[in-house]
């Protein structure tokens, strides 16, 4: 029997993507279906990067392709094309930069800045080209983070700054620029001028995604953020416990209010896990981000434990992805990272640079 197009279509159909979890067919990740009397070869091309991944997936499809009747050798390419999605009406992607992820919270001390540093160090080791930039103006900790604490961005032409590098990423803060003992005694429209020229005026070099570290609460930097930058989407980092759920909640309902997408939110300090016994404990209680989704029809990308290692690595300027990258922690930030970036992959295409510039004159 004759291997078809149709019976390969009809097979990847029954083979679900485990990122997605939708079929290969269903998503359009299939392409250039070549059959040559029994043999056959195809790509797989996934709208999100996978690189501890892809070769699990080249291996069930060609699995599942050699059961078909009469198949001879099975030859799949998996690869990886991330574009630039929709942003808010009347704003276009930024230059050198395909989708902007706004990482948020309602308010501070729920690990905002170690889920969005070690999301962005996930997003990297998966293959992408991450940018992370830091924009929270009064208490910026990207720098320590990062172990860039004390370097400096060079410009080469006085108006634009080069983004310093640090595990794969491309980084920018105003903790670079500024002395670490200093506060930021700032009126709110210094604030949002300067978030501007941080992200306008660094020159990122080809990022999928730039990761940015939102300052917590619901003011001028977040409305800032929404109306003058093209945001792809926002995810909304919480804990378990009421207090941290009502601010969680005000944040995501102003994201809505402005036109930006809420991708998703994530669980911090799920479980406090005993670094002597191993114990597991539900100390700022339980189901909390899960009800919120439930509520706010969003997805609820993960939960995260509350470990000991997670801040000392942190702190030393070797966050969990890269500091213990095969622990359970450094797993769950790459799942997250993987749904997150399935989450963007899904959202519609930016087409405005396919489309031509129409100036009217008068002659």
């Amino acid at each position: 029997m004759a291997v078809t197009t149709e019976a390969v279509q009809a097979a990847l159909k029954e083979l679900i993507d485990p990122n997605t979890q939708k079929d290969y067919v269903s998503t359009r990740s299939v392409r250039n279906i070549r059959i040559d009397g029994a043999d056959l070869s195809l790509d797989i091309e996934l709208g999100y990067p996978a690189r501890t991944q892809l070769d699990d997936i080249r291996r069930a499809v060609i699995t599942k392709l050699r059961s078909l009747p009469g198949a001879g050798n099975v030859s799949v390419n998996v690869t990886v094309k991330i574009v630039a999605h929709t942003v808010q009406r009347g704003l276009k992607p930024l230059p050198g930069v395909k989708n902007i992820i706004a990482i948020a919270s309602g308010k501070g001390g729920v690990g905002k800045s170690t889920t969005a540093v070690n999301l962005a160090l996930a997003l990297a080791q998966e293959g992408a080209s991450v940018g992370l930039l830091d924009a929270d103006i009064y208490g910026p900790s990207q720098p320590q983070m990062l172990g860039l604490a004390g370097q400096k961005p060079e410009s080469q032409d006085g108006t634009s700054m080069a983004p310093l590098q640090a595990h794969g990423l491309q980084a920018m803060s105003i903790g670079f620029m500024i002395d670490i003992d200093s506060p930021m005694v700032w009126r709110g429209p210094m604030v949002t001028q300067a978030l501007e020229q941080l992200l306008k005026q660094t020159n990122w070099q080809d990022v999928d995604y730039l990761v940015v570290d939102m300052p917590p609460g619901t003011g001028d930097t977040q409305l800032t953020l929404a109306q003058k930058v093209p945001v792809t989407g926002a995810v909304i980092v919480t804990t378990p416990q009421d207090i941290a759920l009502i601010d969680a909640r005000k944040g995501l309902k102003m994201f809505e209010k402005v036109g930006i997408p809420i991708l998703g939110l994530v669980e911090n300090m799920s479980i406090h896990i005993c670094t002597k016994c191993g114990h597991e404990e539900y100390i700022f209680g339980q189901g909390g981000g899960e009800q919120m989704c439930r509520d706010y029809d969003t997805e609820f990308l993960g939960a995260l434990p509350l470990e000991l290692s997670i801040r000392e690595l942190t702190d030393s300027g070797r966050p969990t992805v890269v500091g213990a990258p095969e622990s359970r922690a450094a797993e769950i930030y790459r799942t997250i990272a993987r749904r997150l970036a399935v989450k963007v992959a899904e959202r519609a295409r930016d087409m405005s640079a396919r489309f031509p510039s129409i100036v009217v004159q008068n002659t």
